[in-house]
């Protein structure tokens, strides 16, 4: 597939997906097309050779995975995260005073919180509701705008381009409308939905800001949109996921909730869930104990997650060598004290894949005075044990509601991710492998 090709997907499933839960339906959506057949975790799984089947959990993770048609030499797992920081509206949303009604919201994840001023903004989430039968899960997306977050005038803080040290509970309720409208919030959600307001007995709603994605620069070279951390490689794995060749190897593709705020629930990476697939697959496979302790042996991980780039006004914040550029390909992840998981033989597996894929490859690490941040690499590993590399798509503006990355990269990541689930990784003995 071509950059613009690719990148038009891109932009696509990034404006369909304003929510976790809206991500892994999208992500759910394309597999569906693929063949892919959806598992529940409450059945009995009985799986078929050359079968292709996905699972979720809590609407708001996904595992995908493949059965080859003869020999099991091992997992090949990729893993990214379909969360993003955002504004989550508390229950009793509405707050009214002074001829305005505004949402009380918290903040979900470590956010930059000035670009969320004065932009147009809607609510999305799910709602679950009472049925005849019980309880329903249902999406909703207002997907209009409804909010905003209005900047105080400079008339009145002089001080504004100095730096502001904004609260939560004061600076950042967006205001949905007039006194009017009291009242109105949660039956606009509800109308949305298709279900009475009175049926619904919870909700996990969040704003999302409606700018459109883009793409921009003299050489069209940049991409800017919402959730780019990090659905560009959610979408990257995808892709390479289902455009791969059949190997020895079981390609599982896993999208996690949850990392933007410790991973630790019942659908993050640091819950059971991927421990929990890989041990039905190979219970469903027939394989004994011995078997099943051996698997993760010649298996590998590769947790994808986007990183920093070279910041133009900024460069002293980057590592005097390490300076990954965007455009420029598959950003190599290390840190000393394991917040990424790379290492000499994890970096090794990843090098080769990209050199027989054709994808350039950066590093990227802390300056050795700033600490940086986590992700699903490492958490997962104390789940499931076994060779993993952090890796990620350079870009700018990490954590803003609206962030910049190059067309060319999730083409990279997609071309290295279709190379990997074709192989696999055979551990000869501890320090020696092969990939077939």
């Amino acid at each position: 597939m071509e950059n613009s090709e690719i990148t038009k997907g891109l932009l696509g499933f990034l404006d369909s997906s304003p929510t976790a839960f809206h991500a892994v339906r999208s992500a759910a959506g394309i597999l569906a097309e693929n063949g892919y057949v959806r598992l529940e975790e409450k059945d009995l799984w009985e799986l078929e050779k050359g079968g292709k089947y996905y699972v979720t959990r809590n609407a708001s993770s996904l595992i995908a995975f493949r059965i080859p048609v003869q020999g099991y030499a091992g997992f090949m797992i990729a893993a990214s995260h379909c969360d993003s920081p955002a504004f989550k509206i508390k229950e009793d949303p509405e707050i009214v005073s002074d001829g305005y009604v505004r949402l009380n919201v918290e903040r979900y994840g470590g956010m930059l919180c000035a670009p969320w001023f004065d932009r147009p903004l809607s609510v999305a989430g799910r709602v679950i509701v009472r049925t005849d039968a019980g309880i329903e899960t249902k999406l909703v997306d207002i997907g209009r705008d409804v909010a905003l977050i209005p900047n105080l005038a400079i008339h009145m803080n002089r001080k504004a381009n100095e730096g502001v040290a904004y609260n939560i509970q004061k600076d950042l309720l967006p205001v949905i409308g007039s006194d009017e409208v009291k009242g109105c919030f949660m039956k606009t959600v509800a109308q949305e939905a298709g279900v009475n307001e009175k049926d619904i007995l919870g909700h996990d709603l969040f704003l999302y800001v409606r700018d459109k994605g883009t793409v921009w620069g003299l050489a069209d070279e940049y991409v800017s949109a919402p959730h780019l951390d990090d659905l560009q490689c959610t979408y990257g794995n995808l892709l390479g996921f289902i455009s791969a060749e059949p190997g020895a190897g079981i390609p599982v593709l896993a999208v996690f909730d949850n990392e933007e705020v410790g991973s630790s629930t019942k659908q993050g990476a640091n819950s059971t869930f991927l421990e929990d697939i890989l041990k039905r697959i190979m219970t469903a496979l027939g394989m004994d104990t011995q078997e099943q302790l051996r698997m993760p042996a010649s298996s590998f991980m590769v947790s994808a997650d986007n990183a920093h780039a070279v910041h133009p006004a900024n460069m002293d914040k980057a590592d005097p060598v390490n300076r990954p550029q965007i455009n420029k390909g598959i950003v190599l992840k290390y840190s000393a004290n394991q917040k990424y998981t790379t290492d000499a033989v994890s970096a090794a597996v990843v090098r080769t894949v990209c050199e027989k894929a054709g994808v350039p490859v950066q590093v990227f690490t802390n300056r050795s005075d700033m600490i940086g941040g986590s992700t699903l690499g490492n958490i997962s590993n104390s789940h499931i044990s076994l060779n993993t590399a952090d890796i990620g798509l350079p870009q700018l503006a990490m954590h803003s509601c609206y962030e910049t990355a190059g067309v060319k990269d999730t083409a990279y990541l997609a071309e290295m991710m279709k190379l990997f689930f074709s192989l696999s990784v055979q551990t000869e003995c501890d320090g020696n492998y092969t990939l077939k």
